[in-house]
């Protein structure tokens, strides 16, 4: 198994090198989900906001307009830099901000902030526990978490079998949990589940691999993975058209709203 800081090199070089496919992605930058966020959020004018792993910067581009002050966060300063010239930069928002940081070891005081956010991002993160209590840190008390992130099915051989198929796609993929793990990971760090439901998303299978850099090899492999899958767990993925070019399978996320106790 690989130490948390290989994690995380082995992470910040892929987003280097595929960042620009990120921003540009309509899945991230146009997602339905975005909408469901700050429906669930409820953000307020006043609220100082940090989104965590910011990636392309579409979540800090959707609440930026309304709340005070959005800090855009990553590990890759590549991102950083994408996200703040492709997005950010032309839509004229003054009110966003740029710092790197490890989600891990956030550098920023206790208490500081009304909303953290972040989307589909925690599945990479070496120690998602670590994670949340840099979250709870960081929030002021009453504060709110608004967390996206891949979900697994309960039954553990699917979960292994999904789980699987999202690290041969990105070997950047730590893991992923089931709602019940969320739920008790989010207990242990001191903040209170007030909502959570499922989302999914349906990917078109060739653009997705493609974004990770996948080769022809992998494609095949990939194909051939989910073909072997265990019921349960293609029943969670549902590929469609899997034998052609329009083949396409779902994702299943899970969105959580906690507050800080």
């Amino acid at each position: 198994m690989s130490s948390p800081a290989d994690s995380k090199a082995l992470s910040k070089a892929r987003y280097t090198q595929f960042a620009e496919g990120y921003v540009s992605s309509e899945t991230h930058a146009r997602g339905s989900d975005l909408e469901r966020l700050l429906a669930i959020a409820r953000p307020q004018a006043h609220w100082r906001a940090l989104d965590i792993a910011t990636g392309g910067g579409h979540t800090a581009l959707k609440f930026a307009p309304h709340v005070a002050h959005v800090v855009a966060s990553d590990l890759t300063p590549r991102m950083l830099d994408k996200a703040r010239e492709h997005l950010i930069a032309k839509q004229g928002l003054k009110n966003v901000s740029f710092e790197q940081a490890d989600a891990e070891d956030l550098p920023f005081a206790d208490r500081r902030f009304d909303l953290v956010t972040c989307r589909i991002a925690p599945h990479h993160f070496p120690d998602a526990q670590r994670f949340l209590h840099e979250c709870a840190r960081v929030l002021r008390s009453g504060g709110v978490l608004l967390l996206q992130d891949h979900l697994l099915p309960a039954d553990d051989e699917a979960a292994r079998s999904v789980d699987a198929f999202e690290r041969l796609r990105d070997p950047s993929h730590n893991r992923g949990f089931n709602q019940e793990e969320w739920q008790g990971l989010c207990r242990a760090a001191g903040i209170a589940v007030e909502h959570a439901e499922q989302y999914i998303k349906r990917h078109d299978f060739l653009p997705w691999a493609r974004r990770q850099g996948n080769d022809a090899a992998t494609i095949d492999e990939l194909k051939q993975m989910m073909a072997d899958a265990p019921a349960i767990a293609r029943a969670w993925m549902d590929p469609r058209e899997w034998e052609t070019d329009a083949a396409t399978f779902v994702n299943r996320h899970i969105i959580i709203r906690g507050r800080r106790s």
